[in-house]
């Protein structure tokens, strides 16, 4: 008996389109995740991780580190990773801009958008915009990676 596997077609630079879009899990940031978060940056503030602190500074709720916002746009929780899994050299950058604060409790929704394709002699650059928007549709994160993807031989 053969077990049929769906094959993703490997993508090149040259198959990518501005305004292609790739929509990342949701997430709700848990005590668990800003556990996890703590224990591999080591950050140890307490705005993050006691909720008395937080209050009587303001907040509702813990207050989300800015790089556990930022890792929700990682590409690798969505399809692209493997749509370029043949012509994939590296990631050259990412950047962004906390533009709202993420409590304890908040569902994220990431985004990354094809915003601006830079060919090169045998490789191109794919830029996108990293967006992240929490369950009011707020947009709370918004940001930039940047691809480094072979053109077709």
């Amino acid at each position: 008996m053969s077990i049929m596997h769906k094959s993703i077609v490997c993508k090149y630079f040259e198959d990518f389109s501005v305004g292609d879009r790739y929509l990342l899990p949701s997430r709700t940031q848990t005590s668990a995740v800003f556990l996890m978060f703590q224990a591999a940056s080591g950050d140890n503030d307490p705005i993050h991780y006691d909720k008395e602190f937080c209050k009587e500074r303001g907040h509702p709720e813990m207050l989300a580190h800015g790089l556990q916002v930022l890792i929700q746009t990682a590409a690798g929780a969505g399809s692209f990773p493997s749509e370029v899994k043949d012509s994939l050299l590296g990631l050259l950058e990412v950047s962004g801009k906390m533009l709202k604060p993420v409590y304890r409790e908040d569902t994220l929704y990431p985004q990354l958008i094809v915003s601006k394709l830079i060919s090169q002699n045998t490789t191109g650059i794919i830029e996108m915009k990293a967006l992240v928007n929490n369950q009011n549709n707020i947009l709370v994160f918004e940001g930039l990676h940047r691809y480094l993807i072979r053109k077709k031989s």
